[in-house]
């Protein structure tokens, strides 16, 4: 082959070459949601010891385990996010009232009756939140006091566990209310950090509104 058609043989190779595509792995990504405005109404039905606001979007109901007559917890509701398939689960219990909880009596669980005292009920709440730290990569707890009078403790839990945010909010006294955030999903902290940021807010709002009666 001449000098002259060899030289043009390599630069039309290159010029071929020159035009193949890159390929760029595309980066792993989730379905966009749609979240819709922050609003709230209040939660005040009659006979319940303690009211707050919630968002509209979301369904006030009563909780499964109060399918019996006489309910050992008549004021534990839920509020379902039917859009998000999440639900914050709310129980409320009397400090200085009685709880009936299941002892394990040589091999059998037989029901048994306890007070419900400040520091009984604190340290179970603790106790539920922490019980994630198998699947959760950090758990960060932060106190708050509200304008009205209402003190507790927010919990944070990073990574794929079940719930991603907790609290208890108590007087210390009479009145002792723990929350939990949960998602019909398989735990994802990267797919579900959205949803969470929001109905964090929500959270929050709930708490600056919760009063007692």
């Amino acid at each position: 082959m001449k000098p002259g058609a060899l030289l043009m043989a390599m630069s039309l190779l290159a010029t071929m070459m020159a035009c193949q595509p890159t390929y760029v792995p595309k980066e792993r990504g989730y379905f966009r949601i749609d979240l819709p405005s922050h609003a709230y109404t209040a939660f005040d039905r009659p006979g319940f010891p303690f009211t707050f606001e919630y968002p509209v979007y979301g369904q006030v109901t009563r909780d499964s385990s109060l399918m019996d007559d006489n309910p050992d917890n008549p004021y534990w509701i839920n509020i379902d996010f039917a859009d998000f398939h999440g639900r914050i689960y709310l129980s409320y219990k009397s400090i200085g009232g009685t709880s009936r909880y299941k002892v394990n009596k040589a091999g059998r669980y037989q029901d048994s009756v306890a007070r419900n005292t400040f520091e009984t009920l604190r340290d179970e709440a603790y106790r539920m939140t922490f019980k994630h730290t198998v699947k959760a990569s950090g758990i960060t707890d932060s106190v708050f006091l509200t304008s009205h009078g209402v003190g507790g403790v927010q919990f944070r839990v990073v990574g794929n566990a079940a719930t991603a945010l907790q609290f208890f909010a108590t007087d210390t006294t009479r009145h002792f209310l723990r929350g939990a955030l949960y998602f019909d999903a398989t735990p994802n902290a990267d797919s579900l950090s959205v949803v969470n940021r929001f109905l964090e807010e929500d959270v929050r709002h709930l708490i600056r509104t919760l009063r007692w009666r």
